[in-house]
């Protein structure tokens, strides 16, 4: 008997998952993603990656606002839930869906809900796991499977698998490999548990650490810090919101940048531009 999986995700990442769950046969009878959001400078209606995807294939979509059947949008939920108890799920499959689940989401299926998250768990748990961990200065990252539970990426993990993060990595280059990662992962995860339980291990006591959501009061360049610190930002937040800082008036959006091992700034001016040129602008950093 085939297992029903349904699947809770919004962006480019989650698509590739769910592209990933279809291509190999298993039946998704419902989506979860989130409400069509304006964009563009029409600021009209953008359905998800997640909604694209599953309309060209012909998978049910809901929108829900909101999971909690007490809170503000308890209409949305009690309907999500009709539907999802409907399908008679045996396992949900969540990736970078946007609305924390409560608890009868996760108790709903028959297996429970599985948690693509691009990071080694318990390294940055969180919202923003690929960029904090370019910022860090992370030799490597990965993904982690998890059994998701009531807390915020603390549940047991199911699978994990490991890739270094080159010198020239930026959040767009790292994104897509472990999209393709953790889309591999889970079509593997869910053939394995169509034949029983997946083994469980805690995440550990030590090493937890919070990718916090990206703002953009951050990606200002504060040129009193040291020039790795703040090429390793540059890359992390590029394209969006983007490293920016100020010349006069006018915002200097900084989208890619080199360390110029060749100079050295000795009188300590940071922020001081040392040379142009056609092709780059040197600023003296901390």
């Amino acid at each position: 008997m085939p297992m029903n999986v349904i699947f809770a995700g919004t962006p480019e990442f989650a698509r590739q998952a769910l592209d990933a769950i279809l291509t190999a046969g298993f039946s998704v009878p419902l989506v979860l993603t989130q409400p069509d959001r304006p964009a563009g400078r029409g600021l009209k209606l953008q359905p998800s990656p997640v909604k694209q995807l599953a309309e060209a294939r012909g998978v049910a979509v809901a929108q829900p606002r909101g999971l909690r059947l007490d809170g503000r949008f308890a209409e949305d939920a009690a309907q999500a839930r009709t539907a999802i108890e409907a399908c008679r799920p045996d396992v949900m499959v969540v990736a970078a869906y946007g609305l924390i689940l409560p608890q009868w989401v996760l108790d709903t299926p028959r297996h429970g809900c599985i948690n693509i998250h691009a990071s080694l768990l318990p390294r940055w748990r969180g919202a923003a796991p690929i960029h904090r961990a370019i910022e860090a200065g992370d030799a490597q990252t990965g993904v982690t499977l998890m059994q998701m539970d009531a807390g915020l990426d603390t549940g047991d993990m199911l699978a994990c698998e490991r890739v270094a993060i080159a010198p020239g990595d930026t959040t767009p280059s790292l994104h897509d490999c472990l999209a393709a990662l953790g889309a591999e992962m889970v079509v593997k995860a869910l053939a394995q548990l169509a034949h029983g339980p997946l083994a469980r291990t805690p995440q550990p006591v030590e090493g937890v650490t919070y990718a916090h959501k990206i703002s953009k009061a951050e990606a200002r360049m504060d040129w009193s810090q040291p020039a790795q610190v703040l090429a390793r930002r540059v890359r992390a937040l590029a394209p969006a919101p983007g490293a920016f800082t100020l010349l006069g008036d006018d915002t200097i959006k900084v989208l890619d940048c080199e360390i110029d091992s060749n100079k050295t700034n000795c009188n300590k001016s940071y922020g001081r531009i040392l040379s142009v040129n056609d092709a780059e602008v040197t600023v003296a950093c901390g």
